[in-house]
């Protein structure tokens, strides 16, 4: 614990880290319980200190949960990062496992745009011929519903 705001480089309030990131306070301290946000101290008055590191570390947060990364793998690169360089292919292990998930959903994305795009054709040859044209053939799901949400 410091004594003072001055014991730490550049501090920070939630306030300010709120601001910085757009997230709302409440948030900030949830990410706090759920271990997301290391490093994080308190001062004499029990108020938490931050360092403009949080800033960088909760927009990356913000990529990764964007990008479908589930709290608990959060938790679990939060973890490592939190326990220095030795963990650093571990890091980059858990990193590229989620880039060819999201690979995957974002070819799977792709693939539904393409059907979605023959329905386009398909609507605007009828309207512009004044008859309906045959179906377009969409292809086969080649994966489950539940593959490509982004709910987790």
């Amino acid at each position: 614990m410091f004594s003072s705001l001055a014991a730490l480089p550049d501090p920070l309030l939630i306030g300010d880290i709120a601001e910085a990131t757009g997230r709302s306070i409440h948030t900030l301290r949830w990410y706090e319980r759920q271990g997301l946000l290391p490093g994080v101290y308190r001062d004499r008055g029990n108020r938490r200190i931050y360092r403009p590191a949080h800033i960088g570390w909760l927009r990356f947060l913000a990529r990764l949960k964007r990008t479908g990364m589930t709290v608990g793998e959060m938790k679990v690169y939060a973890d490592l990062t939190a326990q220095g360089g030795k963990t650093a292919s571990s890091r980059e292990r858990l990193l590229v496992q989620h880039r060819a998930k999201l690979d995957q959903r974002i070819e799977t994305l792709m693939e539904a745009r393409d059907v979605i795009d023959l329905k386009i054709e398909f609507y605007r040859a009828w309207q512009a011929t004044g008859q309906r044209p045959p179906e377009p053939n969409v292809p086969a799901l080649t994966d489950s519903p539940a593959d490509i949400s982004s709910d987790r």
